[in-house]
């Protein structure tokens, strides 16, 4: 040890003059040795970007209908307006993600969101989904650095584990939807990430660790309310790492939990001050309770989606790693806990109506980063053989998941939950153009989609979701149907009523059977199947009245029909125009020119 002191005291150019060409050499090793460091890591980064990237835009311009509430709410807010889904609307809070609509806000205010186009695309699908991408890369970052702490082939393991998540189809749709999927799944794969560079160098107690991951966590919970459970998972890895027999560490504990807590109750109160409520609007609308023994068992949907093979796969990789590789143990737990409570968090939640799993974004980079850690640790330390039967039972495991996710993939470009435009066209802008027939100028609408119709009507919204309506959300909540159509047609007594039959409580809220529904209201225009949109009877007991009612009937078929071509396009087009506004007087939906 005291020569290689004694060398590294050497000053430089002293001594023999070979001396000068050694250090040379070392210095081009070192310079190559950096080159392919960086070289690396912008392949196991680049690599799984481009594959998203590919993979997202093959869904074409597709927003999520959803996403659109969160657009009027940022409209709103950066417009003055205050937290409304319309100017003029009492303040509900219809979101549930405030730290997403916080980076539209912001987008909004300096021209980038909500202006006008980015080279030709509408900046409302191009900041969401650039957005979104973005967060898929902040992703992979984080699969390298945790892979440079663990691993002996980092690139390797961060490139797997990115193509995978990539190639998964729910990761790419909800990732590029317009909802906060992308920057729930960045703070989670975070935390994480933070936690495995910290067991691996020893420093898991250190005050900005803990503080780091209880942000995380915070940012987590701002973007989605079951995120507050990721606080939970620094806590959980320190204890269960803890050395038999040492003290508990209460303040590395304490710091985590606090710097969770302080922004989260900072928006508590907010909401409390805004909002009068202590939980967002939606869930009292999507009757979000407690967890049930039969919640519990939700996650088996997942299984489904993956595939059994995969699945099981997976786990025996992470069993043998962890039996086979205790050098991997430490990081496999720093991982695995929040996977844990991302299974956790998925289970509790009600169910969703949407395709693709889209409460479960978190567990798949999680998933993969965990399954190519522990695979390649097993490859590392195997023979020959147990190489060959490794390749054996994982190439055709991934081979036939990949088929069962493409099939998944054409599935959902054939039939895409809905989008914000094509809510946009067929209630907000249709319903436009039926108030100028019949001379409606301060009206009301009674709806279920709340996104493209806030963004574009004219009229006041009622959310019959209740999404954005507390009190309509409380007879949700209490399952108190005969309340909820009372409300409706002896309170709120809409102008127009819009019932779509694709919408999956129509017959449990009982309002099509109702009486009062046939003795209000005047149907215009709906499908045999029972949907369509209503007008009050007072609105057509005039001649102008009945002559705008004739008219309003005669397009309401035309205008269905062309926007029924438009969404039956393979790929998936902007048809809303650069911008999405209430529309003018005497305006038309249908001449609104579709993106090319």
């Amino acid at each position: 040890m005291s020569e290689v002191r004694a060398a590294a005291a050497t000053p430089a150019g002293s001594g023999d003059p070979t001396d000068v060409d050694a250090q040379g050499d070392v210095d081009d090793a070192g310079a190559t040795s950096a080159a392919r460091t960086r070289w690396g890591g912008a392949v196991a980064v680049g690599v799984p970007s481009m594959v998203l990237g590919l993979h997202s835009a093959s869904y074409g311009q597709w927003i999520v209908d959803d996403a659109g509430i969160t657009f009027a709410y940022a409209r709103s807010l950066a417009t003055g307006a205050g937290p409304v889904l319309q100017p003029g609307a009492p303040a509900v809070e219809g979101y549930s993600d405030p730290a997403w609509l916080a980076l539209l806000v912001a987008a909004h205010r300096v021209g980038l969101f909500d202006h006008g186009a980015w080279f030709g695309v509408p900046d409302l699908v191009a900041l969401p989904k650039v957005l979104g991408w973005l967060c898929g890369v902040g992703v992979f970052l984080c699969f390298l650095a945790a892979a440079r702490a663990v691993c002996g082939r980092p690139v390797l393991v961060a490139t797997v584990a990115g193509v995978v998540t990539a190639v998964i189809p729910s990761f790419a749709i909800w990732t590029t939807s317009g909802l906060e999927n992308g920057l729930l799944a960045l703070a989670v794969v975070g935390i994480g990430t933070t936690m495995v560079r910290a067991v691996a160098a020893g420093r898991v107690h250190v005050p900005s660790v803990a503080a780091t991951c209880g942000a995380l966590a915070a940012l987590a919970a701002l973007t989605r309310p079951e995120g507050i459970v990721y606080a939970a998972a620094y806590p959980a890895v320190v204890l269960l790492l803890r050395p038999a027999g040492a003290r508990l560490p209460v303040r590395a504990i304490g710091t985590s939990l606090a710097a969770a807590a302080l922004p989260v109750a900072a928006h508590l109160v907010w909401r409390v001050l805004a909002f009068g409520d202590v939980v967002p609007n939606p869930a009292r609308a999507k009757e979000q309770g407690l967890p049930t023994l039969d919640g519990l068992a939700h996650p088996v949907v997942l299984v489904t989606y993956l595939g059994w093979s995969a699945c099981l796969l997976a786990v025996a990789l992470v069993a043998a790693a962890w039996a086979r590789r205790p050098q991997v143990g430490p990081a496999l737990v720093a991982l695995t806990v929040p996977l844990g409570l991302a299974l956790l968090s998925f289970a509790v939640l009600a169910p969703d109506w949407m395709e693709q799993a889209r409460f479960a974004t978190p567990l798949w980079p999680l998933g993969a980063l965990v399954t190519s850690i522990s695979g390649v640790a097993l490859w590392g330390g195997a023979t020959r053989r147990h190489r060959r039967l490794l390749a054996a039972a994982a190439v055709p495991v991934l081979l036939l998941s990949m088929v069962g996710w493409s099939v998944r993939a054409a599935s959902f470009r054939a039939a895409p939950t809905v989008t914000v435009c094509a809510i946009a066209l067929n209630t907000g802008l249709t319903t436009n153009t039926y108030a100028d027939l019949l001379g409606v100028r301060d009206g009301s609408l009674l709806a279920v989609d709340a996104g493209g119709t806030a963004l574009t009507s004219r009229l006041r919204f009622v959310d019959l979701a209740g999404l954005a309506d507390r009190r309509i959300a409380r007879h949700w909540q209490d399952d108190d149907m005969p309340g909820l159509r009372d409300h409706v047609f002896e309170r709120v007594r809409p102008t127009f009523v819009r019932l779509w039959t694709g919408w999956a409580e129509l017959r449990r809220s009982g309002l099509l059977a109702d009486p009062r529904l046939a003795r209000d209201y005047v149907l215009i225009w709906g499908p045999s199947s029972g949907g369509g949109t209503w007008v009050r009877r007072d609105v057509v007991s005039t001649p102008a009245g009945r002559s705008g009612l004739i008219e309003a009937a005669r397009r309401g078929p035309r205008i269905a029909a062309g926007i029924e071509r438009l969404y039956a396009d393979p790929v998936q087009r902007w048809w809303c125009g650069p911008t999405m506004r209430p529309s003018p007087e005497g305006s038309d939906p249908m001449r609104v020119p579709p993106r090319r």
